[in-house]
C-alpha cells in the first residue's frame, strides 16, 4: 500500500509543475490541496488519512494540539530551514520527522524593490487611470537618486537591498540592535546612531528583521510619528514588527506618504480586513518568496526529503 502525501496551500496549482515527483509514484500518492484551511478541527479531519504533509513556509501552524490529532502522520516537510509555527518538539514526541528545504533570499529582495519603486512612482494609480480612461498623469514621482534609504536589518536580505539602493545613487544607512560599524562598512552603508535617527532621516525605510521578542512591535505609533510626511515604509519581513493599528492610522491620516506591505497579521487576509482598503497602501499577498526558482527548490527538495525518509535516512531535519 502506498503512503499518502498531502501538499497544502498550493494556491497557484504550482507544486506538481515545479518539480519532478515521479520518483515517488510507486510508493507515495500525492494529493494537492489548493484551498487554505483555517479551522484546526477541519484541518485535522482533512489530514487524518495522510502519512506525509508538505506545507509551504509558515502558512499553516502545526501546534501540539493539531499534531496530537494526526497519529498517522510520520513526515512533515516545510519549505525553508526555519519555521516558527511548527512545534518541532511535539512532533518529535509523536514520532513525526520534520524536514525543511533550501530557500533563496533573492525573491524577497526583488519584491522589496518592486514595492518601493511602485510606491515612489505611483505605478498602481497611474496604471489604473490609464486603463480606465482617467486623467493623463496624476502623480509626481519621488526620486531615489540622492535620497536616503534606511534599512532596519542588514542581514542576507537587507545587505542585498542596500546594494541595489547604492546602485540607484541613494544614501543608505542601517540599524539593528546587534549591527556593528564593521558590518555596515563591509556592506558599504552608514551605521545609524539609533533606530530613531534612522526613522527621522530616511526618505524610504525598509524592514529586514527576523520576528522575535525584541522585534515584535518594534515600530509603534511613537516610532511611526518620527517618519517624515514624505517618507515611505516597506515591510516584506513580518507584519508583527509593525503595530498594524498604528500603521493604518498613519496611512489614513496622511502622516506618511505611503507604505508597501507584503505581510499581514492574518493570512490569507480576510475579505473585510482594513488593510484591503487603506489609502496610500501598496499591498501584495505575501509574495516575497513566491517565484519560479524558489518553488522549484522548495518542491524538488520536498521530493528529496521524502525519498530520504523512505530509506530511513532523513535529510535537512529541523529542530
Amino acid at each position: 500500500m502506498r503512503l499518502r502525501c498531502a501538499v497544502l496551500d498550493d494556491f497557484q496549482d504550482a507544486a506538481l509543475r515545479s518539480a519532478d515527483w515521479t520518483p515517488l509514484q510507486d510508493r507515495v500518492e500525492v494529493v494537492v490541496h489548493r484551498e487554505h484551511i483555517v479551522d484546526e478541527d477541519e484541518l485535522a479531519a482533512v489530514l487524518a488519512d495522510f502519512d506525509i504533509v508538505v506545507t509551504l513556509r509558515e502558512r499553516v501552524p502545526f501546534p501540539a494540539s493539531l499534531l496530537d490529532r494526526l497519529p498517522r502522520l510520520k513526515l512533515l516537510v516545510a519549505s525553508g530551514m526555519r519555521n516558527s509555527v511548527i512545534d518541532v518538539a511535539a512532533a518529535e514526541r509523536g514520532g513525526v520527522t520534520v524536514c525543511g528545504t533550501a530557500s533563496s533570499s533573492t525573491p524577497p529582495v526583488e519584491l522589496t524593490w518592486a514595492l518601493l519603486l511602485g510606491l515612489a512612482r505611483g505605478l498602481v494609480t497611474e496604471n489604473n487611470s490609464l486603463r480606465s480612461g482617467g486623467p493623463w498623469q496624476q502623480t509626481v514621482g519621488a526620486d531615489l537618486h540622492g535620497r536616503r534609504l534606511g534599512l532596519l536589518g542588514l542581514g542576507k536580505i537587507g545587505s542585498r537591498v542596500a546594494q541595489v539602493g547604492l546602485a540607484f545613487g541613494m544614501h543608505v544607512s542601517a540599524w539593528s540592535q546587534n549591527l556593528t560599524k564593521e558590518r555596515a562598512d563591509e556592506v558599504g552603508v552608514e551605521l545609524a546612531a539609533s533606530k530613531e535617527e534612522l526613522l527621522e532621516n530616511s526618505d524610504f525605510v525598509s524592514i529586514h528583521l527576523a520576528l522575535g521578542d525584541r522585534t515584535r512591535g518594534l515600530l509603534g505609533a511613537t516610532e511611526l510619528a518620527l517618519l517624515k510626511p514624505t517618507a515611505y515604509l516597506v515591510n516584506t519581513s513580518r507584519a508583527a514588527i509593525v503595530d498594524q493599528d498604528a500603521l493604518l492610522a498613519a496611512l489614513h491620516e496622511g502622516r506618511i506618504a505611503g507604505a508597501g506591505v507584503d505581510v499581514f497579521d492574518v493570512e490569507p487576509l480576510p475579505a473585510g480586513h482594513p488593510m484591503r482598503t487603506a489609502p496610500r497602501l501598496l499591498a501584495t499577498p505575501h509574495l516575497g518568496y513566491v517565484s519560479q526558482a524558489n518553488y522549484a527548490t522548495y518542491y524538488s527538495h520536498a521530493v528529496e526529503d521524502i525519498q530520504a525518509f523512505l530509506v530511513g535516512e532523513p535529510v535537512r531535519r529541523l529542530g
